[in-house]
């Protein structure tokens, strides 16, 4: 899933510039939009003749971009108004497809209305588009003040069709120990009209399949030995159609999502609070409330989906990651991506602190992470709250070119690593060459008196560390541990060791890939 809550363009707010028709320095020279980390910003004013299409060019490359992202049955949710909502539609509609878009929610953010202009404004939007709406599936949520429609001996419960509607992502073909046969006593049936259900051939008991859609052969959502278990819990009943379908005994309370949402804690002040409680009063303006980020996660993932918000702000997004993973049990991850923007040298946040919008977000997460585990430390002991801050930067070395041996003869010598560049700094450039997750367990530890840095476990050893003497007791050491990876600076070899280190790893773990540089 991705959540973005971008600019709306109201006059006030900056959009990112990327400008296609202009030179940067001439923008730069108009709009005076270089902040003092070198960050460019233009401050889009409704004056402008391109008001729109500025914002329109901003945020058209970010949303296709988006679209790479997303698995197949990944969805986007993106927060806006009313000033840019019709563009970007039409700009979704373009990259996204008409036909996957899910639904336009109207959320009530103010319910007194904002007091000028011609009518008091109460609310604001969420787009909802899919990836593929085909693969897509939602969950429903589950409200107060519902009521069940059937009871048995267990208490009340409603019903949801067995069968497995994503007919086209899971169907006979990829799961055919889920297309099997059941068997309804259909001439006998309680006062709901319900039949019992087995997966056992009984005299007199009608034989049903899951039907076949566009070809394909559905399949059920329980495996036989599982839906044999529960029996209890299927019932069958007759259709106007006279299909005879299954069904499952749902005692949760749940229910679809409406299209306009207007519960007090979706209200703008909400958010506001949130954010003062944890990082301070004043210190971000207009954040989103957290109960509303979490009402999408709610609807659009499961446990282990993954979550990404390329607009973090103050991070709702991510706490309300960590407070549904803290309530369910889930192991959602979070990607929260931010430009650095500085805050102003008058605001509270400034005063506080937080010198950049970056800064602000990190230390809710931070906090609010803490809190959480204060709060849940006995319902959700292993809820995890941990996250790594990463930047963009040049490469650590002067020329990119990097040393790969995947044979035992191919050691080049570069004597180009930036002076400015820490061990966990080439560490990190390292992962990315290997092509590794940048979030593995990072740990350090002393070898035969070098500092190794070591990534999961040790799949990935590294000695970057400037200074030092690599022995050949160090090397063997190393070699030992069979790391799939070994990274190296060349100047921590002396001429005996670098050739050793060949024939080291040749003999003690021939498949490890060696970097030097």
């Amino acid at each position: 899933m991705i959540y973005i809550d971008p600019p709306y363009n109201t006059g006030n707010d900056f959009i990112y510039n990327d400008t296609f028709r202009t030179s940067q320095a001439d923008l730069d020279t108009k709009a005076e939009a270089i902040d003092n980390l070198g960050n460019h910003f233009i401050k889009n004013d409704a004056s402008r003749a391109t008001y729109h299409s500025d914002w329109c060019s901003m945020i058209l490359p970010r949303l296709k971009l988006a679209r790479d992202l997303l698995t197949e049955d990944g969805v986007i949710f993106i927060s806006i108004d009313d000033n840019e909502v019709a563009n970007l539609r039409k700009i979704c509609d373009e990259v996204f497809g008409e036909e996957n878009l899910v639904t336009q929610l109207t959320i009530i953010v103010k319910p007194e209305g904002r007091q000028y202009g011609n009518f008091a404004k109460t609310h604001e939007y969420i787009i909802v588009y899919a990836r593929d709406i085909t693969y897509l599936s939602t969950n429903e949520i589950r409200f107060a003040d519902g009521a069940f429609r059937y009871a048995d001996e267990k208490g009340g419960f409603n019903t949801i069709g067995l069968r497995n509607r994503a007919v086209r992502i899971f169907n006979s073909t990829n799961r055919p120990n889920l297309r099997y046969p059941f068997f309804v006593n259909i001439s006998k049936k309680d006062d709901y009209g319900f039949s019992e259900v087995s997966t056992i051939p009984q005299e007199g008991w009608i034989e049903v399949w899951a039907s076949t859609i566009d070809g394909y052969e559905s399949v059920w959502r329980w495996g036989k030995e599982t839906a044999e278990k529960n029996k209890g819990e299927l019932v069958a009943c007759k259709g106007k159609d006279e299909a005879i379908r299954i069904f499952k005994k749902d005692r949760d309370l749940t229910t679809l999502p409406k299209t306009v949402w207007f519960e007090k804690e979706f209200n703008s002040i909400t958010g506001t609070r949130e954010v003062a409680s944890l990082v301070g009063k004043g210190c971000f303006d207009f954040p989103k409330p957290l109960q509303l980020l979490k009402r999408c996660l709610e609807i659009a993932t499961m446990q282990d989906s993954l979550v990404l918000d390329f607009f973090s702000g103050s991070a709702t997004t991510a706490h309300a990651v960590m407070s549904l993973n803290a309530e369910d049990g889930g192991t959602r991850r979070f990607i929260m991506v931010q430009l650095p923007e500085v805050t102003d040298h008058k605001s509270e946040a400034y005063q506080a602190g937080y010198k950049t919008i970056c800064e602000i977000g990190k230390e809710r997460i931070r906090r609010a992470g803490r809190k959480l585990k204060e709060e849940t430390a006995t319902a959700a002991p292993h809820l995890d709250v941990g996250f790594r801050v990463l930047k963009l930067d040049t490469s650590s070395l002067n020329d990119t070119a990097l040393s790969v041996a995947e044979t035992t003869q191919e050691f080049a010598n570069f004597d180009r690593i930036k002076g400015d560049r820490s061990a966990e700094d080439l560490f990190f450039q390292m992962l990315l060459q290997a092509k590794l997750e940048l979030t593995g367990t990072l740990e350090r530890f002393t070898l035969e008196g070098m500092e190794v840095i070591s990534m999961d476990d040790g799949v990935l050893l590294g000695c970057l560390k400037s200074g030092g003497f690599m022995s050949d007791a160090f090397l063997t050491a190393l070699a030992q541990r069979k790391p799939r990876f070994a990274f190296f600076r060349e100047d921590c070899f002396s001429d005996s060791s670098r050739t050793n280190l060949e024939q080291i790893f040749n003999q003690l773990s021939p498949e490890t890939k060696l970097f030097v540089l």
